[in-house]
């Protein structure tokens, strides 16, 4: 389902910008309603560069690039802005186990992102397919045994496969089945994950097996576990 942007979201784009310079501030102001005057190329490097070393602007980034994707195709009838985008995150993908090794922190940022642009840049309301593969690798990617070692990793999984895996699901079911079962597997490993990452993990194996939902009795159980 696409989303339409609201005033609370278009609030929030504005809200998470201010990190940025006044340049480049403006410049991100004038894509989001003009996007046909701004240099595109240079708009999409400074979201992803950010992107990658910001958590909390990675999770939001998807929201702007939906709207100048919106604008661009309202103003001009062109889709430059998704087709830099995707060249450049392409870039960071094929080096993304360089970035791992660089900093977890980067990594994370990294597969929130993608995950992101995969969950708002829709192709006639449907994700687009050049990016499954790429998010699936990602997601592979975190649970192999050192990942599960890192609560951070964890946390990153679960986050994205609630957000986004049952459409994930629906584009490839061989590989989300290939995913749990090596996710599954993680809980047989000698050094076994962490007692919060191993609660994560089973909360969400019952939660894809309950048709992507959860109960409103294994949702009280799991989160006063982790409350506690």
């Amino acid at each position: 389902m696409t989303k339409e942007p609201t005033m609370e979201s278009s609030a929030k784009d504005d809200y998470k910008i201010q990190s940025f310079d006044a340049d480049t501030q403006q410049l991100l102001k004038t894509a989001l309603k003009e996007p046909a005057s701004v240099d595109l190329e240079k708009v999409a490097s400074v979201i992803i560069e950010q992107s990658m070393k910001d958590l909390v602007f990675s999770k939001e980034a998807g929201r702007i690039c939906y709207t100048i994707v919106q604008a661009e195709n309202k103003q001009s009838g062109n889709s430059n802005f998704r087709r830099n985008i995707l060249v450049r995150l392409q870039q960071e993908f094929l080096v993304k186990e360089q970035v791992r090794e660089r900093s977890v922190n980067d990594w994370v940022c990294l597969v929130t992102f993608i995950c992101n642009i995969f969950d708002y840049l829709k192709v006639n309301n449907m994700p687009m397919m050049a990016l499954v593969n790429p998010v699936y690798d990602c997601l592979m990617r975190l649970t192999q045994s050192d990942s599960l070692q890192n609560e951070e990793e964890v946390d990153c999984l679960v986050l994205q496969l609630h957000r986004i895996g049952e459409q994930l699901q629906k584009m490839n079911t061989q590989r989300m089945d290939d995913l749990f079962c090596q996710l599954r597997d993680g809980f047989l490993l000698q050094h076994q994950p962490s007692s919060l990452s191993r609660l994560l993990l089973l909360e969400i194996i019952e939660f894809r097996a309950g048709g992507w939902k959860m109960s409103e009795s294994a949702q009280k159980y799991y989160y006063s576990e982790v409350a506690d």
